[in-house]
């Protein structure tokens, strides 16, 4: 006779908890940022047909992308997933530098050659900057870059999407977003949606590349900065 090892009747199993990176939660990203999208174009339209004006849609697109982006960051560890982590940073702020001094002198030199042809300032821009101060453009700055580039961008190709087509859709929703928020005339939107699209393009590229943001929001830094030239300098050098 052959004694069978001892066989215990009663296995114990420890449940394995799995950490908030290994579950996919790129759907929800994508459908918290279209929700989002949704709400910000709503409110703007509300805005604009009533006595309201676009600030709420502006202040909701602020406030609500990076509130978005810091829950999602802190509160569920997902700041490499989202492209705002450490991994391709250095790659990423290279290329946003070089990216954005190019556009930086592509931009002063159009509005040089705008002005020197009879182009109108944007007067209503000027006002806003003047009057509510200058500190809301970098935290616009990265509530767009956290939105468009960042949670949605890396949810759509997490999800499968075509990763040209990613880049094209987050760099048109961008573009129009400007119609639903900036509380200016529609001909000044349309001249800042220009000037969007070239920033959604090529730091969409970026990001696509580097599978990071932060070279896409320094390019947008920099652009935002030969914007105030175009506003406050370059008016007064050419018309006195």
């Amino acid at each position: 006779m052959i004694d069978n090892p001892e066989i215990p009747s009663i296995m114990t199993i420890k449940p394995v908890r799995a950490g908030y990176a290994e579950i996919d939660e790129s759907p929800k990203r994508l459908n918290q940022s279209f929700g989002l999208m949704g709400a910000i174009w709503l409110l703007g339209l509300i805005g604009y047909l009533t006595p309201l004006t676009e600030w709420p849609a502006l202040w909701l697109y602020v406030l609500g992308s990076i509130t978005l982006v810091f829950y999602r960051g802190y509160g569920r560890g997902e700041w490499n997933e989202m492209f705002m982590g450490r991994e391709g940073l250095s790659k990423s702020l290279k290329w946003g530098g070089i990216a954005g001094i190019f556009l930086f002198v592509m931009d002063i030199t159009n509005t040089w050659l705008y002005y020197s042809n009879g182009g109108k300032p944007m007067i209503e821009m000027e006002m806003i900057l003047v009057g509510k101060s200058l500190l809301l453009f970098p935290l616009l700055v990265l509530a767009e870059e956290f939105l468009w580039r960042g949670i949605m961008f890396s949810a759509m190709l997490q999800q499968g999407y075509n990763k040209h087509l990613v880049v094209v859709l987050t760099t048109l929703f961008y573009v129009v977003n400007h119609f639903a928020v900036a509380p200016v005339g529609l001909f000044e939107r349309a001249l800042m949606a220009m000037m969007a699209f070239p920033i959604g393009i090529i730091g969409g590229y970026i990001v696509l590349r580097s599978q990071n943001v932060w070279g896409s929001v320094l390019l947008h830094m920099l652009t935002m900065g030969s914007m105030m030239l175009d506003i406050f300098v370059i008016p007064k050098l050419i018309f006195g």
